[in-house]
């Protein structure tokens, strides 16, 4: 009875220590998505619809990064395989090409699948199957609710933070103008009218548009009307460039201040053509290096990434923020360690440390799962988007904005972040 008592504690034992060698409750052999050659991730991006314009890059830009990964021997001898399906930013495509991606496919997790109205309808979902849900491309503050979904992580400063920074510049540097918003009717216009809020107080007037519209006459009528002298856009590029154009056409001329997800001058100067000089003078913010920005050691890398895996695609903010995720992922793979599991890569993140292209630092704690938590200010000279003043940093609530004088990083000399 002793012996067999002796034998079964010896094979709990050896159980134990086989678990606790991948961070997470399975084996790697177990893993939708793994083996001892490949991991496989997926994500839903706008390849077509209202807001492909620059969105439709981001994806095969971190595919690039990806595959420049593998040609020098992948992660812990994996190599990373990258599923792209297009959902149109049609919330429910996304939740058909996530099932899928989840269900068929057997992705590994669901990599920085983009938009606000989009991606929300799949987070319970993804809970369910316990599939990590990494670095989502959107501010909204719905990815940072590590109790309800514990998988679930940000990636672009929240929307709020956003316009909490937004708004201070507007408070400095235009002192009595008359301020108004516009934003998408969803959480990325409403986080972000509830930071530039925050900061200036209730807003003169304010307008919502539905990217089924096309159309932003009837808005920029009325914030015409209301004298505005200021106007904060919360739009993606496709309505910036419209509202910009509008505007122009009724003879408006505020000062525009714009969410960085809808600012790139290549995109938005794209969709303007000929009426690409009306970004002149646009105010807006970022927090990764800028396209042009030749002497930075990211933009050298990316740019190298770029002519050799991704075909010398035009090089774009998009471009930069799709090979920006590809890091940190890869900073993530590294950190789960050789033993891949959906719990270890999630305790890998929360335990944070990373450190790569971002001007300021990612949020990354167990009780904090946004991205970035903060920007710094740009306005478009000359065509480009040229940095002024310091980054700053600050929350979602009540913390004050404060400039961050945190160091610089460089890449690491391969271009591949280290164990």
């Amino acid at each position: 009875m002793k012996r067999t008592t002796a034998a079964l504690l010896a094979v709990l034992l050896l159980a134990a220590a086989c678990d606790s060698s991948g961070g997470g409750g399975s084996s790697t052999s177990d893993v939708p998505g793994v083996t001892d050659s490949e991991v496989v991730v997926g994500t839903h991006m706008p390849l077509t619809g209202p807001a492909a314009a620059g969105y439709s890059k981001i994806a095969p830009a971190t595919k690039a990064y990806f595959d420049f990964v593998n040609a020098n021997g992948g992660i812990h001898g994996r190599k990373i395989t990258y599923k792209i399906k297009d959902d149109g930013y049609n919330p429910a495509t996304t939740q058909q090409v996530v099932r899928e991606l989840v269900l068929q496919d057997k992705v590994f997790a669901i990599l920085n699948g983009l938009g606000t109205p989009t991606h929300s309808g799949v987070l319970d979902f993804l809970k369910t199957n316990r599939v990590p849900d990494l670095f989502v491309a959107s501010g909204s503050r719905s990815w940072n609710q590590p109790d309800r979904y514990p998988g679930t992580f940000g990636f672009n400063p929240d929307y709020t933070v956003e316009g909490k920074i937004l708004g201070t510049h507007v408070r400095s540097a235009y002192p009595g103008k008359k301020v108004c918003f516009l934003g998408q009717d969803d959480d990325f216009g409403r986080d972000s009218l509830a930071g530039v809020e925050k900061i200036l107080g209730p807003v003169a007037a304010k307008q919502t548009y539905v990217t089924s519209s096309p159309n932003v006459g009837p808005q920029m009528g009325a914030l015409k009307a209301a004298a505005c002298e200021v106007v904060v856009l919360a739009t993606v590029p496709g309505f910036t460039a419209l509202s910009l154009g509008t505007a122009s056409k009724i003879g408006f001329k505020p000062q525009f201040v714009v969410s960085n997800v809808g600012a790139d001058p290549a995109t938005v100067g794209k969709a303007l053509g000929t009426a690409a000089p009306l970004l002149e003078g646009v105010v807006s913010a970022n927090y990764l290096p800028l396209t042009t920005d030749d002497a930075s050691p990211w933009i050298q890398l990316f740019k190298r990434v770029n002519a050799e895996h991704n075909g010398g695609a035009e090089f774009d903010n998009n471009v930069v923020y799709g090979m920006s995720v590809a890091y940190l992922f890869v900073q993530s793979l590294q950190a789960a360690g050789r033993d891949l599991t959906r719990d270890g890569i999630v305790a890998a993140v929360r335990r944070n440390g990373f450190q790569g292209p971002g001007l300021v630092p990612l949020r990354f704690a167990d009780k904090d799962h946004a991205g970035y938590g903060g920007e710094r200010l740009t306005r478009v000279e000359g065509g480009k988007a040229v940095f002024f003043g310091p980054a700053y940093t600050t929350d979602d609530g009540d913390a004050a904005v404060q400039p961050h004088t945190g160091p610089v990083v460089t890449p690491p000399q391969n271009g591949i972040p280290a164990a």
